[in-house]
């Protein structure tokens, strides 16, 4: 038996535990790095898999309450799978960036507080399923399901377009087309799920004001994104951090397989459109399933 008293051992124990955290910020974002790194393969792939199959149960009545549609289970995957999109971010975020990307965030309230009170300018809709607390018919998490969506978006478009994405038309109209794109796949596969109605519409149950709607707030998001960063320092990370665009690989698998499910075929060959795009990308790459092996 040791003769240490309680308090020193516990004292010893937080010491040890202190000594391996890190000190600075660098320190900090390599640590992350190597978490992400570690585990794509269950962040990108195996998260958005068991995610369709336990949303497609929750709408078909397979799983029992309270699991069903549960909002904590689902902002837990959503943040998980929005993990390599943040720690890649990271390094790119200084005092301007939190500046802009806070103004995304106001905006992304503002116009879904408008959206639910007016019908504009997505249609009208309401959310039918519990995304978590809500304030004014608008779930206080909107920010994590709608900013990494224009943010995947804008990243994709600055590794297809490489040098033209220097030219700012060229990229706002990459980006609205990536954007809009990216609703094509999400709306019909929420909307199958009974996440949100619009009362029905001509695309899969989505109005095309909804897309007129996105156009609006794509221009939005990459007048933000391109004062919040840099560009030569975000292709210097998305160069030097393959995983940055993993959460955008677990959309593709996410929705892609939720619309393929409900025969949503449209939508969900535009999903393979993007995965494709990764796989030019190299982002869809090998070493992220070299690790299920």
């Amino acid at each position: 038996m040791s003769d240490s008293p309680p308090s020193a051992s516990v004292s010893g124990r937080l010491g040890a535990l202190r000594a391996r955290l890190p000190d600075t910020r660098r320190e900090a974002e390599r640590l992350l790095d190597r978490v992400v790194r570690e585990n794509r393969f269950t962040i990108a792939v195996l998260f958005p898999l068991v995610g369709a199959v336990a949303l497609v149960g929750s709408a078909e009545g397979w799983v029992p309450e309270p699991l069903a549609f549960n909002p904590w289970f689902v902002l837990f995957g959503v943040l998980v799978m929005r993990s390599p999109l943040v720690v890649g971010a990271l390094p790119a975020l200084d005092r301007r960036a939190v500046g802009w990307v806070g103004v995304l965030i106001a905006y992304t309230y503002a116009i879904e507080l408008f959206g639910v009170a007016t019908g504009w300018p997505y249609g009208s809709f309401e959310y039918t399923v519990s995304l978590g607390p809500m304030l004014g018919g608008v779930p206080l998490a909107l920010p994590v399901f709608f900013i990494p969506l224009v943010v995947n978006a804008y990243l994709l478009c600055l590794l297809l377009l490489g040098p033209r994405a220097s030219n700012g038309w060229v990229r706002l109209a990459s980006v609205i087309a990536a954007v809009v794109a990216m609703d094509v796949v999400l709306d019909p596969g929420a909307v199958a799920l009974g996440f949100w109605s619009f009362g029905g519409g001509a695309f899969f149950g989505v109005p095309l004001s909804n897309y007129a709607g996105w156009v609006l707030s794509a221009t939005v998001a990459v007048a933000a994104l391109d004062r919040a960063f840099e560009i030569g320092a975000l292709n210097d990370r998305l160069r030097d951090c393959e995983f940055m665009l993993d959460d955008m690989v677990s959309f593709v698998i996410l929705w892609g397989g939720i619309n393929l499910w409900y025969g949503n075929l449209l939508p969900a060959a535009v999903a393979v459109a993007f995965g494709v795009g990764l796989v030019r990308a190299d982002r869809f790459d090998a070493a992220l399933f070299t690790q299920w092996r």
